[in-house]
């Protein structure tokens, strides 16, 4: 059967994709972000740790969706999904190769399972998606896997609970493990950590909470799955409810989850960058 070996979690600032794209990674501001991901470079590319499948949880920031559309949970179901047209131009980036019928069994799964996934057939990623795979795996020819995207609202009110993000990466591991096919499977979560990128608060970083988040995923999940929107937003900023999206990931891991690496910088792009790799030992 297919089976959830590790997880996953990042941040996804889009400048941190700019300084990739545009050579800038060993220049002395963005050196220090980029020496963090170099452990987990390796670790991936190793046999054992090298995913045949990774399910993405990420969120669009209105490329794909708009005011028009917002779905709690969405999960992508076609067999390729192209780099969006943020403004700039799309990130010159591989293309993502999806695992289609595995993602149409996720999507029954989870449906059954009652929760309410939207189907996507069509959508085009955004950095939120495509920085994460960066920096994970640099800049290849194609992503070495495939990848399975689950976009979760996090932009408009009211975003789903940090409880209900827990027991969909629950449900989505009971879908993995009921898939009969040998799967190496990886759940990543993106987004955060504090930030906030307007207002009179715009730059605020809270490191402390931060780095209790990360001591946490692994010592003390279940006060991570409790925590209210509200304390997201004055502790770590109007952008901070990413966070909730890396309780997807530690939910799938299961009851026991062993940190392997961890990376925290501040800043990047007035930013907070975290970064985690944890061991499903379940």
């Amino acid at each position: 059967m297919a089976r959830i070996t590790a997880g996953v979690a990042t941040s996804h600032v889009p400048a941190i994709g700019a300084a990739m794209d545009l050579g800038k990674t060993q220049e002395e501001y963005w050196k220090p972000v980029f020496k963090g991901y170099e452990w987990t470079r390796n670790w991936i590319l190793e046999p054992e740790n090298r995913p045949d499948v990774v399910i993405l949880v990420f969120n669009d920031h209105a490329t794909a969706f708009d005011m028009n559309l917002i779905p709690t949970f969405a999960i992508g179901c076609a067999d390729e999904f192209k780099p969006a047209d943020e403004g700039w131009g799309p990130r010159k980036v591989p293309i993502v190769k999806n695992d289609a019928d595995f993602a149409w069994h996720i999507a029954q799964s989870c449906i059954l399972d009652e929760f309410d996934m939207t189907i996507v057939n069509k959508m085009d990623v955004d950095h939120g998606l495509t920085v994460p795979l960066s920096l994970m795996f640099n800049q290849p020819q194609a992503w070495p896997c495939k990848v399975i995207p689950l976009a979760v609202n996090v932009v408009t009110y009211p975003p789903p609970t940090g409880n209900r993000c827990y027991n969909l990466g629950k449900a989505i591991r009971r879908a993995v493990e009921s898939y009969p096919e040998d799967l190496n499977v990886q759940v990543w979560g993106t987004g955060g950590m504090s930030h906030q990128l307007q207002g009179p608060r715009a730059g605020l970083i809270n490191a402390e909470w931060d780095q209790r988040f990360l001591d946490d995923l692994s010592a003390d999940a279940e006060r991570l799955k409790n925590i209210p929107h509200i304390e997201y937003l004055r502790e770590t900023g109007s952008e901070g409810i990413e966070m909730v999206m890396w309780l997807v990931m530690r939910g799938a891991l299961g009851d026991n989850a062993a940190e392997l690496h961890r990376h925290y910088h501040v800043p990047a792009s007035n930013s907070a960058v975290g970064h985690i790799v944890l061991k499903c030992n379940s």
